[in-house]
């Protein structure tokens, strides 16, 4: 079972949407617990038998589910984290998709914004503690391509210091249609990705489209 906190907005939902197509158990978190109940049951009409998908709010989310999938602004990650922490199972992995973009402090969108850490998956990391494995993916999923019926013509690159949560990240990166697993090595890593993230949000833009996505080649897989 999944959780995906900040679940009702276009990323969450996008990847809610995708999961539950495939087959998966997921639970939407939101703050407002009608409003995830409501996103819930739009996308259970979408997808019909294929999925189990509910909504609650973010800590019955989190205390629920082994994988928990956070896509919120990075304005609120930290905080929003302190508060659910006592909420993790022992074990849990958590995968934060969150890019420390400039429009948190209301600059554009094409810039990162320095992190204490290195980047929002090590900020992601310190919060939560020992007792939850962390790894940074997702980050550069069009929302838009997710709520379309198309395949995701993108590679998702996983950085984690636990094979383990690696390991979850990119199995449930392949459950998506047209989505490669790319292993990008230490969590640390993930401060690069992050950065990627905000050069595609560029090239969105210059090229006046929704949907580019980065394809990694010569890898062999």
């Amino acid at each position: 079972m999944i959780a995906i906190v900040g679940g009702t907005g276009p990323e969450g939902s996008g990847l809610a949407l995708r999961w539950a197509r495939a087959g998966e158990s997921v639970i939407i978190g939101s703050r407002d617990a009608e409003r995830a109940k409501a996103m819930a049951a739009k996308i259970a009409e979408s997808v019909g038998h294929l999925g189990s998908i509910e909504g609650a709010d973010n800590v019955t989310a989190v205390k629920m589910c082994n994988t928990v999938v956070l896509t919120v602004p990075f304005a609120g990650q930290a905080e929003l984290l302190k508060q659910l922490k006592p909420s993790f199972r022992p074990g849990a992995v958590l995968i934060d998709a969150t890019v420390p973009l400039a429009t948190a402090v209301g600059g554009r969108p094409t810039h990162v914004l320095g992190v204490w850490q290195g980047s929002a998956a090590e900020q992601a990391a310190e919060v939560v503690g020992k007792n939850v494995s962390v790894a940074g993916a997702f980050h550069s999923l069009s929302s838009t391509v997710l709520h379309s019926d198309q395949a995701v013509d993108c590679d998702v690159i996983v950085c984690s210091d636990d094979d383990h949560a690696r390991q979850v990240a990119s199995e449930l990166a392949t459950k998506i249609p047209g989505v490669r697993a790319i292993d990008g090595g230490k969590l640390e890593n993930a401060r690069i990705v992050e950065a990627m993230t905000a050069l595609l949000i560029t090239l969105n833009i210059r090229h006046k489209v929704h949907g580019a996505g980065w394809r990694v080649t010569g890898l062999g897989i």
